[in-house]
């Protein structure tokens, strides 16, 4: 993972008042708590004391409580009460959990995956997510894959025609003008890379290369956010989001987003049906395929024999990299 960044993990409505979420993320088993005043607590998902999974206990105040001898941790990691040594004991340091600071924006949590710091940096989101005039809808969809192998799908200009042959991708357009791209750097890390690109019917033309790429539209087509964010601008009131939250090595799950202007309630159930039906439809014709790439992982050099359509995949791999190995 790259380190020091924020990450969607959950979507807010999963994480109740009161009660405890166990969940897997980024390698690590975590417990997930929110207590009665609506406050986020994250914790791995481990008593120091025994080793009994806390998500199996409850919320008690501020604190998650371990089910097995009532020891009591609270959003820092700090075990507050060991009950047989006494209310008015002084707890030993020694009894502390890793806790993991987190946030909520638009309706997602955010998890902080690095070193502590006295401030951190901005959430990253896009600018529609935080537009009043926005509903949303969300599906989650589990790949047995690497989230970078996953993220690299949706980077990913050439296989339209040929994974989506029947939807988005019909027509046999294969030809691949571009693609254009360019990189935002945004606070904390979370850079941005925005791309263009034309897909034509091959009928003999030499495809046009990135510098000579038109950038017509008012907004890139495609745009990833670091390190786990992507964006398809459709139309100024239509837009399709993914976060690609890691489990482990193996595993990632896709939260799904559909961002419209639809207000209409009946409408907006029929909209929000249907277009979570064709959504899940097409992300199914993409995992068919990405589920079968080995290695799971990926690297900026791994042996892949790329070519110029590939040029946002390559750009992402070197940044991730880049990230990965402590430089800037």
């Amino acid at each position: 993972m790259i380190p020091d960044r924020w990450y969607i993990v959950l979507e807010s409505y999963e994480i109740k008042k009161g009660s405890l979420t166990g969940v897997t993320r980024l390698g690590e088993k975590m417990v997930f708590w929110r207590d009665a005043q609506g406050k986020l607590g994250c914790a791995v998902d481990l008593c120091p004391h025994r080793g009994v999974a806390l998500s199996a206990g409850k919320v008690v105040g501020e604190c998650v409580e371990c089910p097995f001898h009532g020891f009591q941790f609270d959003s820092s990691g700090r075990c507050t009460l060991i009950p047989a040594n006494g209310k008015n004991a002084e707890v030993p340091k020694v009894f502390h959990v890793k806790a993991f600071p987190v946030r909520e924006q638009h309706g997602f949590v955010y998890l902080w995956w690095g070193e502590p710091r006295e401030d951190y940096p901005p959430l990253p989101a896009f600018d529609f997510m935080a537009d009043p005039r926005f509903t949303h809808t969300v599906f989650r969809d589990l790949w047995k894959t690497h989230y970078s192998r996953a993220i690299e799908n949706q980077l990913d200009v050439v296989h339209l025609p040929f994974v989506h042959y029947n939807t988005i991708g019909r027509g046999n357009k294969t030809v691949i003008n571009g693609p254009r791209y360019q990189v935002d750097e945004m606070p904390g890390g979370h850079d941005m890379i925005s791309f263009w690109v034309k897909n034509e019917v091959d009928a003999g033309q030499t495809p046009l290369k990135p510098n000579e790429m038109p950038i017509s539209e008012r907004h890139a087509q495609i745009q990833f956010r670091f390190p786990n964010l992507w964006h398809n601008w459709i139309g100024d009131d239509f837009h399709l989001f993914i976060a690609f939250v890691p489990i482990d090595d193996a595993n990632t799950l896709l939260y799904l987003g559909t961002y419209h202007t639809v207000k209409a309630p009946i409408v907006k159930q029929i909209f929000n049906f249907f277009g979570n039906l064709g959504n899940l439809f097409i992300e199914r014709q993409d995992r068919r395929v990405v589920l079968t790439q080995r290695p799971l992982r990926t690297e900026l050099r791994m042996g892949e024999k790329l070519i110029p359509g590939d040029a946002p995949i390559i750009e992402y791999r070197r940044r991730r990299q880049m990230w990965i190995q402590g430089k800037d």
